[in-house]
């Protein structure tokens, strides 16, 4: 099963900074990543989604269930419809996975022009090694699929940096 882990930062640029970071991790065999997708808030509120995967090769499904995911979470229906989901598709798909409307909401008023968030899904790690390189990394954790222990520990190394430069 994987894991899905949500992070938000408060500039445009660094949720693709860490996806890369994953994606250099995964051929390294540290992280299997099934998908990781950036959506960035420019500073007008326009919404983009840079995709890990091309469609194509990643198949409509993934692609649509992203799209609509994220386009559900920002309110605007029509994005995810872009990305090639229909509304009953976007419905159906949201129900099996169990995201709930409070946390749509949530991220939705935590999301600000000029920032970013990082969705990923992990199908395995190794969360030391991980971890490490992530380290000082900053950002906030808003969902995981974690155990308690395992989100405050990320969250943990997330923050070091911010700690770091507060004192």
């Amino acid at each position: 099963m994987s894991n899905l882990v949500v992070i938000a930062y408060e500039d445009q640029f660094k949720a693709e900074e860490v996806r890369t970071m994953l994606r250099k991790m995964q051929r390294e065999y540290l992280i299997d990543l099934e998908d990781a997708v950036v959506a960035v808030k420019d500073d007008q509120g326009k919404v983009k989604l840079h995709q890990m995967y091309q469609l194509a090769a990643a198949g409509a499904l993934s692609g649509g269930f992203w799209g609509a995911l994220i386009g559900l979470i920002f309110m605007s229906p029509l994005l995810g419809m872009a990305v090639g989901a229909g509304a009953g598709a976007v419905s159906g798909a949201l129900t099996d996975v169990g995201i709930n409307d409070d946390f749509m909401k949530n991220l939705a008023a935590s999301f600000k022009n000029g920032s970013s968030v990082l969705f990923v899904l992990v199908r395995k790690a190794t969360p030391d090694k991980v971890l490490e390189q992530l380290q000082g990394t900053g950002g906030k954790v808003i969902k995981t699929s974690l155990t308690h222990e395992e989100e405050e520990k990320l969250q943990a190394v997330l923050n070091t940096a911010n700690a770091a430069a507060a004192g």
